[in-house]
C-alpha cells in the first residue's frame, strides 16, 4: 500500500513539472502557422530513421505521414531519413531517393517555406534526437520560424499513454506469458528512458513486462534475471521502436530468441513495430499540434531580459 501510494504522489509531481514546463516554464503560447504572411509558407518536415524494408514501412513512415498530413490540410507535409546507410542501400539496390533532414530542409528553403515544424519518430530523448536537434539548429537562419516537436516518450504521461496502447495491443495477440520489450537503445545517458519506461510498466500493474535494450541499458542479461523471477516459461519477444525493421528481425528474432531458447524459455514473436500502433500514432500526431502552438522559450534571453530590468 506504501509503494502504491508513493508511485502515485511520484507521478503527480512529474505531471506537475510537465504542465509547468508546457505552460509556464520551457514553452509559451505561440501559433506557428496561423496569419502567415502574403510571402511566407508554412511545412512540417516529418523525419524517420528509416528502414529498408517495405512492409514495415508501408505499415509504419507512410501512414504517419498521411495521418500528419491529414491532421495538418494548411501546410505542405515532406519527409527525411537520418540513416544515411539506408538511405544508400535504397538508392543502390532499388533506385529509391530519400533526404536526409538538412538536405529536406534547404530544398524547401529554395521553394521559399518559412515557417518550419519537424516532428521526429525517434522513441527516446537521445543521440539520434539530439543530432537532429543540433541539425535543425545550425539551419534556423534559414527560416522565419522553426520548430521541433517531441519523441515519443518525453513527459511521464506519454510512457502511460504508450504502455496503455502498446499491452492492450499485444495482450489481445498473446494470452500469457511474460514479454519482453526490445528497443534500439542509445550510446546516451537517454538509455535510462527504457529503465523508466520498465518501472512504470511494474507500477501500472504489468509484472510479466520486461525492457530491454539492443545497444544500451537494460541489456539481455538484466532482462534474463528479471525472467528467472517470473514462473512462466513462455516468452513474447516484442519490438519497441517504430518499424519492426532490421534490428527486430535479426537481433530480436534470431539473436536474443536463440539466446532465450538456450536458457530453456519457449519463445514467441510479435513482429509489429510501435509506428503500426493506431493510438502511437496519434500521440506523435499530439506532439505536433503542441509544438504548432507552443514556442520553446529562449531561457537565456529571458535571463537577460530579468538582469537588464
Amino acid at each position: 500500500m506504501k509503494r502504491v501510494k508513493f508511485i502515485m504522489l511520484l507521478m503527480a509531481v512529474f505531471a506537475g513539472l510537465r504542465l509547468q514546463a508546457n505552460s509556464e516554464g520551457n514553452y509559451v503560447k505561440s501559433k506557428l502557422f496561423d496569419d502567415l504572411g502574403p510571402r511566407e509558407k508554412g511545412a512540417i518536415l516529418v523525419v524517420h530513421f528509416g528502414t529498408s524494408f517495405e512492409d514495415t514501412r508501408k505499415m509504419t513512415i507512410d501512414v504517419i505521414n498521411a495521418k500528419i498530413k491529414e491532421s495538418f490540410p494548411e501546410v505542405e507535409v515532406r519527409e527525411a531519413w537520418t540513416s544515411r546507410m539506408i538511405v544508400r542501400k535504397l538508392k543502390k539496390e532499388k533506385g529509391i531517393m530519400k533526404q536526409n533532414p538538412t538536405e529536406a530542409l534547404m530544398k524547401l528553403h529554395e521553394e521559399g517555406y518559412t515557417h518550419i515544424l519537424v516532428q521526429s519518430t525517434n522513441i527516446v530523448e537521445g543521440k539520434e534526437m539530439k543530432e537532429l536537434r543540433r541539425e535543425v539548429e545550425s539551419l534556423q537562419l534559414n527560416f522565419k520560424d522553426i520548430r521541433i516537436g517531441n519523441p515519443l516518450l518525453y513527459a511521464p504521461d506519454d510512457y502511460v499513454r504508450v504502455i496503455k496502447a502498446l499491452t492492450e495491443s499485444v495482450n489481445k495477440e498473446v494470452k500469457g506469458g511474460q514479454k519482453i520489450l526490445v528497443g534500439h537503445g542509445t550510446a546516451d545517458p537517454a538509455t535510462a528512458s527504457y529503465a523508466m519506461f520498465d518501472y512504470m510498466l511494474k507500477a501500472e500493474g504489468y509484472g510479466n513486462y520486461h525492457v530491454g535494450t539492443i545497444e544500451g541499458y537494460p541489456t539481455l542479461n538484466d532482462v534474463l534475471c528479471l525472467l528467472k523471477k517470473g514462473t512462466s516459461r513462455v516468452v513474447t519477444l516484442v519490438p519497441m521502436m517504430f518499424v519492426a525493421g532490421d534490428h527486430a528481425r535479426n537481433d530480436m528474432a534470431d539473436e536474443w530468441k536463440n539466446k532465450l531458447e538456450r536458457q530453456g524459455y519457449q519463445v514467441k514473436l510479435y513482429m509489429k513495430g510501435l509506428g503500426e500502433n493506431p493510438e502511437i500514432q496519434n500521440l506523435f500526431v499530439e506532439h505536433a499540434r503542441f509544438v504548432a502552438d507552443h514556442k520553446l522559450e529562449d531561457l537565456a534571453a529571458k535571463k537577460q531580459l530579468i538582469m537588464v530590468r
